[in-house]
């Protein structure tokens, strides 16, 4: 993977799996299970050659099933079953989201809404004005179970252009490809497809329209909430939208490329994180691996210490600081961050707590043996060194300074 793509992936599960990270928890033998296990794709009927190829080409028993990306919707919000769906335009994954059947999701292509007709334009089409003369068919997609269909309508739409050629439309089809096979048959003389359609239909040719300049749609692979095997269809998607797999079928088919992330069978990440944030982020980590089916390497340490690695030439992909002062002190290498949670500084005293500290003042009463962090080291000593100088007690303290360690989990043990 590439460190960028790893890191927002990264970031966006880790915020999914503390909310679910208890319910996706399985154990290994299971999840490896679920990796090989078939998939159900639903899949927007105009993607049909690519994603054909890709299967072939990935090994693994995917069950493919073709139509229109609203049609398609609609199916898995009534049956409450599959597990990916591959949609032609992103509004579709927007709904997905907003009617909840949508979990993680990936880029796979870009293409533009074309006007196609036979090769050679023998009608000699070159406007939305010549499709209004009486002897022009027209042949379009159901803007309501197509994903063409609908960005058509909403761009025409813009220019009051709609309204006419909705009336002088012959006939809507339910699928792009139907729409591009009339063309071919000759039963239509123009109809609107996408440029990946055209360049697999060697009997056609696009007309440059003036009014869908600039239109572009992102299709997307986004696993199912009713996925079965969330594992399978995440690593499917991820084998669909690697430029060396199935990039390279998109591309053969006329599709623009969206970037992504070279095939990997495992994928692995780095992770650099503060000692002290070990447990609360463990089983986070470990639900990400099942589910991604990817491995994390974690390097847990004072974070003082994991900058100075960095500095030095550590490149993890991704740095889980105590601290937003050593996450600013190496900004330049990762994406903007993202605040995660809060933490109380607190004074930790024995069972019962002999010597009766009370306040931060007490600590300086001569006979005291403090433990703290080291400043230079971890985020609670930065932390507790600007609370005591605040404080103005920093002196007196540190006379009974007995420990400093490099990390807060340590600190802890010492009271032990």
């Amino acid at each position: 993977m590439s460190r960028p793509l790893r890191m927002a992936a990264f970031a966006a599960s880790v915020a999914l799996f503390l909310a679910i990270a208890v319910t996706l928890f399985r154990g290994p033998s299971t999840e490896a299970a679920r990796a090989e296990a078939p998939i159900l794709v639903y899949c927007a009927a105009g993607l049909r050659i690519p994603v054909e190829a890709a299967v072939k080409a990935y090994g693994r028993e995917v069950q493919l099933q073709f139509g229109g990306s609203n049609t398609l919707l609609a199916n898995v919000e009534v049956s409450g079953k599959g597990d990916l769906f591959i949609a032609a335009d992103d509004s579709y994954l927007k709904m997905a989201r907003e009617k909840g059947l949508a979990m993680e999701a990936l880029p796979l292509a870009r293409q533009s809404p074309v006007l196609a007709v036979a090769k050679g334009n023998p009608r000699k089409i070159t406007s939305i004005a010549d499709l209004m003369k009486a002897d022009v068919r027209v042949a379009q997609a159901n803007p309501d179970a197509a994903a063409v269909g609908k960005l058509v309508r909403r761009s025409l739409e813009k220019t009051g252009q709609w309204g006419p050629l909705q009336s002088k439309t012959i006939v809507f089809k339910p699928t792009v490809n139907e729409v591009a096979n009339d063309l071919k048959l000759g039963t239509a003389d123009a109809g609107f497809v996408w440029d990946a359609t055209v360049a697999q239909y060697p009997e056609l040719e696009a007309v440059d329209l003036a009014e869908l300049r600039g239109v572009k749609a992102e299709t997307w692979a986004v696993v199912l909430k009713s996925a079965e095997a969330p594992t399978a269809a995440l690593r499917f998607a991820r084998f669909l939208a690697a430029p060396d797999r199935g990039g390279l079928e998109f591309a053969k088919s006329g599709y623009q490329s969206t970037g992504g992330d070279v095939w990997e069978e495992k994928p692995a990440l780095l992770l650099y994180g503060g000692a002290m944030l070990r447990p609360a982020i463990e089983k986070t980590i470990s639900a990400f691996e099942q589910r991604e089916g990817c491995e994390v390497t974690r390097v847990y340490n004072g974070c003082g210490i994991l900058v100075a690695q960095m500095k030095a030439g550590a490149r993890p992909d991704l740095y889980f600081a105590c601290d937003t002062q050593f996450m600013n002190d190496v900004k330049d290498q990762f994406a903007t961050p993202v605040d995660v949670s809060l933490n109380q500084l607190v004074i930790l005293v024995p069972k019962g707590n002999p010597h009766g500290v009370k306040s931060l003042k007490d600590l300086g009463k001569p006979g005291l043996k403090i433990g703290i962090g080291h400043e230079k080291q971890c985020a609670l000593g930065v932390l507790t060194q600007e609370t005591l100088r605040q404080s103005k007690i920093q002196e007196a303290v540190m006379k009974n300074v007995a420990v400093q360690t490099p990390t807060g989990d340590m600190l802890v043990n010492q009271m032990r």
